[in-house]
């Protein structure tokens, strides 16, 4: 089975170091997504006819929200795997959990961070929160994106035992060909959602806040757990309830409370 498989290629996660100091392509992809995400969203708020001809905040609003985003992406994540992936190895060594180069970040976890984060935020400043959370749903796609290639690059996250074609023997992962699930998730929690995303708004989904909240949640949450299908689970962790995984458990509340926020706001009147 083996000769049917791609080489992992060889990309040092490292992109360039000074002395002690190193510029991993982990940490770039989430300052790119970030970045980006931050860029888009500016756009969107600048362009009051997609909010029904008032935009409920102002560009410069979303710079201070970058700063708030980015520690409960930070905070949230780091939580997130600690609690929810390997709680027992870290309550053995509680010092690494602020070894954020070691690796270990939960989307979920993350997500709840940024979601509490920005809720504070809009509180504080007064903006509407559905319609901020709008905004970081319809952006959050492309922080997936460069996360998801930022593990392929590293090597971690991969794929089950697969026999087809486009099959790669990582490093980390023994001599068994197996599912690049980091590009399958890439494409679809990255790529797709944020074409739907981008459809979304254009179909004028900022106009009922939570709209486009909903959307993500419930898109994302599906695109997790079907990438979860064609990944390995977390070795400490395995197959769960009826095969499952930590990530399709975390995911169906995501559907569920996405459905509910497009319920409630296709029921609420419209602008």
């Amino acid at each position: 089975m083996i000769q049917f498989a791609l080489p992992f290629p060889a990309i040092d996660p490292v992109l360039f170091a000074v002395g002690p100091f190193a510029v991993r392509w982990y940490a770039l992809a989430y300052i790119a997504g970030l970045l980006i995400g931050w860029q888009l969203a500016r756009v969107l708020v600048s362009r009051p006819a997609l909010w029904g001809g008032v935009s409920p905040m102002k560009p410069q609003d979303l710079d201070d929200a970058l700063f708030w985003a980015t520690f409960g992406v930070i905070l949230g994540g780091r939580t997130g795997y600690v609690l929810f992936y390997n709680p027992a190895y870290f309550l053995q060594h509680p010092a690494e959990i602020f070894m954020l180069w070691h690796g270990g970040m939960s989307f979920h976890g993350g997500l709840a961070g940024t979601i509490l984060a920005l809720v504070l935020f809009a509180r504080a400043r007064r903006i509407p929160v559905f319609s901020l959370l709008d905004v970081a749903g319809v952006v959050a796609p492309v922080g997936l994106f460069f996360g998801r290639l930022a593990n392929f690059i590293n090597g971690e996250l991969w794929g089950r035992p697969a026999d087809v074609p486009w099959a790669v023997v990582f490093p980390t992962g023994g001599d068994i060909p197996r599912h690049p699930s980091q590009l399958y998730e890439a494409g679809v929690e990255g790529l797709l959602l944020f074409i739907v995303m981008l459809v979304a708004v254009r179909l004028g989904v900022l106009r009922r806040p939570a709209l486009a909240a909903g959307i993500f949640g419930m898109g994302y949450g599906f695109g997790r757990i079907f990438g979860e299908f064609f990944r390995e689970p977390d070795p400490q962790l395995g197959y769960l309830f009826l095969g499952t995984t930590m990530g399709m458990l975390l995911s169906l509340p995501l559907v569920l409370a996405g459905a509910g926020l497009v319920v409630y706001a296709l029921r609420r009147p419209r602008p």
